[in-house]
């Protein structure tokens, strides 16, 4: 059975040729056939994910190379992201368990994280922050874990999600986390943030509908959001003041429904965020321009929920 591939390195230029052969999507934590060969051939042959090149001319068993080979063929054959092949992701440089009870951990708010949120808290002091639509609470693990010092709750309305989240909460030992059932903010009456981040589902629902199969097997939930990709974004801003400190900040992940959300409100002053490769659909808001455009964010939220509740597409 390939009797060429005798070292690591051979094993991952081999399946990257084959993912690129076979047309396979990525987007997944990793975003090319390179990288996932090289987290699939290191999973299997149980070494870290940042192993030093200097091992990749190290030679390899034949049920080691059967192994890894058997993962290529899951991978290409069934479509199913890496991560979940693997079980493990990797955001805002710590590892989190992963698997089909929610998406996969991939939103460049790793970055903001990682940077502190800075310059958008502009100093800020944060005493308690929330994570809404956590999935598997890789949001909120983060920030609990870099700021132990805040209080972070973290919010889903997937059971599953939220069975997943309090693993990853026990794999990274963090204590000043809360995980919580809610329908975005029903559950949080009385409650008050300086922080609110959220990464909720935007993708259209003629998007969704057309996604490759790596995507059927990530939680519709956490995908579809409408016609534009905007129902649970909507609600997010005609709620939000209601939870945030007089001056806390909304920070919220609508990815390519940012063009449709500045069409829809195109007075509300929105910051966009430019990451290391570019702006990525992530915007911030403060509060006091929630609550001066709260009627029309309003007017809008509640026509979305009503068409949603008549057709029976709340969720």
């Amino acid at each position: 059975m390939a009797i060429e591939l005798q070292t690591i390195i051979d094993l991952i230029r081999y399946g990257a040729s084959r993912f690129n052969a076979s047309g396979l999507t990525y987007g997944h934590s990793y975003d090319n056939a390179l990288d996932e060969a090289t987290q699939l051939t290191l999973h299997a042959l149980h070494l870290p994910h940042d192993l030093s090149p200097v091992y990749g001319q190290a030679r390899i068993t034949e049920a080691e190379k059967e192994e890894v080979l058997a993962l290529f063929l899951r991978r290409i054959e069934e479509r199913i992201p890496a991560a979940y092949l693997t079980g493990e992701a990797w955001f805002a440089g710590l590892s989190f368990k992963s698997d089909p009870r929610a998406l996969v951990p991939r939103s460049p708010i790793a970055e903001l994280i990682e940077a502190g949120f800075e310059p958008w808290l502009g100093g800020r002091e944060v005493r308690r922050a929330l994570d809404l639509c956590t999935g598997s609470g890789c949001i909120a693990i983060a920030m609990a874990h870099y700021n132990p010092d805040w209080h972070v709750d973290g919010v889903d309305l997937s059971e599953e999600a939220l069975s997943l989240a309090r693993e990853n909460e026990q794999r990274l030992l963090v204590k000043n986390l809360r995980l919580l059932k809610s329908d975005l903010f029903s559950a949080l009456q009385g409650e008050h943030y300086d922080l609110i981040v959220t990464n909720p589902p935007y993708v259209t629902n003629d998007e969704t509908d057309a996604l490759p199969k790596e995507y059927s097997h990530e939680p519709e939930l956490g995908l579809r959001a409408g016609d534009d990709g905007l129902d649970l974004a909507l609600r997010i801003l005609r709620d939000a003041p209601l939870h945030l400190t007089d001056d806390g900040i909304l920070i919220c992940e609508v990815g390519e429904a940012e063009q449709a959300l500045v069409q829809l409100l195109p007075e509300l002053p929105l910051a966009w965020v430019e990451f290391k490769v570019g702006q990525m659909g992530i915007f911030v808001a403060e509060r006091h321009d929630l609550v001066t455009h709260n009627a029309r964010i309003r007017e809008l939220a509640d026509a979305r929920e009503a068409k949603a509740t008549a057709t029976g597409s709340l969720f």
